[in-house]
């Protein structure tokens, strides 16, 4: 029988998504689960692009230009202007979801074998779009002691080499919710100016920011616009995870000649989506605050109820709506999937991604996990009420 590829092999399993069978087994038990695992918010996606897709007035479903729609990137323009991020339509090119945008980025800015310095913990996916690429990543560990704070510049150095083409940063993070703060981005700016590095900024979650200091984008440093690439999507602020559209922005323009052959080899991103998309610019602002505020409920609600757990800790995320907790076991993948295959409470139980995915360095994470606060705060208290429950069953508990 054929092998698969080197690739296939290494391609990394998510920590997000794997547990996904036991969960289903418990489903099927008639056990009801908690999915505090990923971040699929249960907020409704605006009404206005709901509107739209229902209105679609087309005798032809096209496809759309490679770049996206102009009209769609033209009042894109108008949004990051209000977050002071100046850029024109055409900095702007449409993809198949935030995902698309890192993996063409990669391609487009890295060799086979170039090397990529990414904080850790971070988005798993996005060592599957190294993978993909060919590239390299290398972590720099922050800890959860630390707050997840950036560690000083010399530990950035320590990995730059003659292979070192970029630094990755998710900003507000997942799965952190670690917020950076002017001093590390203005450290992470030098950086890039004094290698000649490219700058991969994921921004999807600029809209959940839990603190009086100013966001502070990628966009906004100085003397490294060419420098930089934004990831941005509209699946986590209007609720439009399905719809796959997001967007790489860069004014680099032999970036985005070298990301458009990539955008041509697969057509055209989404033509609903895009509609969708460009009907929810027009959304009123009282929809953003609301999903606002009740994020800034379902935070206190969660992080409180947490840290009220014997042995559990877990530090107060500045943005998205993720948190990394430690807790009292042995292996947090092991307690997650006992929590689905051999625990219930009152037949409910909780699912949660373990947090070693999310890490690089072997050992790292193996007592942590992410939570998402995308239920209801009725749904949070009862899923931290059974979490608390397994804590106090798990037969792998470590000493508080």
């Amino acid at each position: 029988m054929p092998k698969i590829s080197v690739r296939g092999f290494e391609m990394p399993a998510s920590p997000i998504r794997k547990l996904a069978p036991l969960a289903n087994d418990a489903k099927q038990r008639g056990i009801h689960v908690y999915h505090l695992n990923i971040g699929q918010p249960d907020l409704p996606t605006p009404k206005a692009a709901l509107d739209a897709i229902r209105n679609v007035d087309r005798t032809i479903l096209e496809y759309s230009p490679s770049q996206g729609y102009k009209s769609y990137r033209e009042k894109l323009v108008k949004y990051y202007a209000k977050y002071n991020i100046n850029v024109s339509a055409d900095d702007i090119i449409i993809t198949c979801g935030g995902s698309e945008a890192v993996l063409f980025a990669f391609l487009s800015c890295l060799n086979p074998g170039d090397e990529i310095i990414v904080p850790e913990p971070a988005y798993a996916n996005y060592m599957a779009f190294a993978i993909s690429a060919g590239a390299v990543i290398r972590t720099v560990t922050t800890t959860i002691e630390e707050g997840f704070s950036l560690p000083k510049v010399e530990k950035f150095e320590e990995l730059i080499n003659e292979r070192t083409r970029a630094i990755l940063i998710c900003n507000p993070n997942n799965p952190t919710g670690y917020l950076y703060t002017r001093r590390e981005m203005n450290q992470i700016r030098d950086l890039v100016k004094k290698y000649d590095l490219y700058l991969f900024s994921d921004e999807v979650y600029r809209e959940f920011i839990y603190t009086g200091s100013p966001y502070i984008s990628a966009c906004h440093l100085e003397g490294i616009e060419n420098n930089v690439v934004l990831i941005d999507s509209v699946s986590k602020r209007y609720s439009e995870c399905g719809i796959r559209i997001g967007a790489l922005i860069t004014k680099n323009e032999e970036v985005r000649k070298a990301v458009m052959k990539f955008c041509q080899a697969r057509l055209s991103p989404p033509l609903i989506g895009q509609i969708a998309a460009e009907a929810s610019l027009d959304e009123p602002e009282d929809y953003g605050r609301e999903v606002y505020d009740e994020y800034v409920e379902r935070r206190k609600c969660l992080i409180d109820g947490l840290n009220r757990i014997p042995g559990v800790y877990s530090p107060i995320p500045m943005g998205a709506f993720y948190t990394v907790a430690k807790l009292p076991v042995d292996n947090a993948e092991k307690f997650c999937a006992w929590c689905l295959r051999d625990f219930n409470y009152e037949r409910e139980t909780v699912m949660m991604a373990p947090a070693a995915g999310f890490y690089t360095t072997p050992g790292a994470g193996l007592n942590e996990v992410r939570l998402a606060y995308v239920l209801k705060k009725e749904d949070l208290n009862r899923a931290l009420f059974v979490l608390r429950k397994a804590l106090e069953a798990y037969p792998g508990r470590t000493e508080v």
